[in-house]
C-alpha cells in the first residue's frame, strides 16, 4: 500500500470486512471432515455390506477414498474460495481518500477522494449492532456513491472519516453549487 500512495498521503486505518461472513465456511471446514469420517467408519464396518450384500469386499477402499475425496472438494470448493474472498478484501482510509481493495489475483480497487464525500451514511442490521460492525456508505455527488460493506468498528470508522474530513484543507473541496472565483483558480500549476 505504501507504494501506491500520493504524495502528502499517509494511512489512518486499515481494516477488513467483520469476519463474520467466514462462520458457515468454519462449520462446514468442521464438519465435513467428521462427516467423511463417519461415513468411512461406517463403511469400513461393514455398513455398506449391509445395505447391499453383493457388493464385493474389494469395493469398501474405494467408498471410503471417495468419501475423503468428496470432503477434500468441500473444504477446497466452498470454504477456501470464502475464506481467500475475505482475506483479499481490505478498507483504507488516508487523509485523503478511502479505497476499497478486492481480490488476490485479479484486483479491483474503488477509491473515493474524501474532497468529494457529500455524505456519509451508516446503516446496521441487528446482527452487525451486536458484533459493531456496519454498512458504510458514502455519497460523492454526480449519482456516484461507494458502499463498504460489514466495516468491524463501524463508529470508530465513521469517527475517523469524520476526522478524516474536518483536517481536509479547505481548497480540496467546496460547498454543493459553488467554485473558486477567477477563471484559473482550480488549476493549479499547469
Amino acid at each position: 500500500m505504501r507504494k501506491d500512495l500520493l504524495p502528502g498521503e499517509q494511512v489512518i486505518v486499515m481494516t477488513r470486512p467483520q469476519p463474520r461472513a467466514l462462520f458457515l465456511p468454519a462449520m462446514v471446514f468442521i464438519l465435513a471432515p467428521a462427516l467423511a469420517a463417519f461415513a468411512s467408519a461406517w463403511i469400513i464396518r461393514g455398513g455398506v455390506r449391509s445395505l447391499y450384500p453383493d457388493l464385493p469386499a474389494d469395493w469398501t477402499i474405494w467408498l471410503v477414498a471417495g468419501c475423503g475425496l468428496a470432503a477434500l472438494w468441500v473444504l477446497l470448493g466452498y470454504c477456501l474460495p470464502r475464506l481467500l474472498r475475505w482475506q483479499s478484501t481490505r478498507y483504507y482510509l488516508t487523509n485523503r481518500r478511502i479505497l476499497a481493495r478486492y481480490g488476490m489475483m485479479r484486483r479491483r480497487d474503488r477509491q473515493v477522494f474524501l474532497g468529494s464525500v457529500r455524505n456519509v451514511t451508516v446503516t446496521q442490521t441487528v446482527l452487525q449492532r451486536m458484533l459493531r460492525s456496519g454498512t458504510i456508505s458514502l455519497d460523492a455527488g454526480h449519482q456516484f456513491s461507494a458502499v463498504l460493506r460489514d466495516v468491524p468498528e463501524v463508529a470508530t470508522f465513521h469517527r475517523f472519516v469524520l476526522d478524516a474530513l474536518s483536517e481536509l484543507p479547505r481548497d480540496e473541496f467546496y460547498e454543493r453549487g459553488q467554485a473558486p472565483d477567477g477563471p484559473d483558480a482550480g488549476f493549479r500549476g499547469m
